[in-house]
């Protein structure tokens, strides 16, 4: 599958703190209803529908999305940092197509 961003904000943070985690997917999300322009052909449905967030293995959110999510769609949920290790995120899309990207956590000494 494409590429996947995940950032962690505020950049600086320690154990204790709560923070906003952004996936980011660079997928097209077509919905099985748009034409190609140049053929007048349906371009085949291709869309994200499963969306799982952990930290440090441990699932802490799970997102079902659909077709009529944008195009590269961006997602964004908060997360309490209660130790060091690694925020990762896994998706697939209605064609069985998977992907995924992981993110350090390294908080801060308080």
């Amino acid at each position: 599958m494409g590429k996947a961003i995940v950032k962690i904000k505020p950049k600086k943070y320690k154990v204790g703190d709560i923070v906003k985690v952004d996936f980011i997917a660079i997928h097209p999300m077509e919905t099985g209803m748009r034409k190609d322009k140049k053929s007048g052909k349906i371009i085949p449905a291709k869309y994200i529908e499963d969306v799982e967030f952990f930290y440090n293995g441990k699932l802490f959110t799970k997102m079902d999305i659909w077709e009529s999510t944008s195009t590269n769609p961006y997602l964004s949920v908060n997360l309490k940092i209660t130790e060091p290790g690694e925020v990762k995120v896994t998706y697939k899309d209605n064609t069985g197509e998977t992907g995924e990207k992981a993110k350090k956590i390294k908080p801060k000494a308080a």
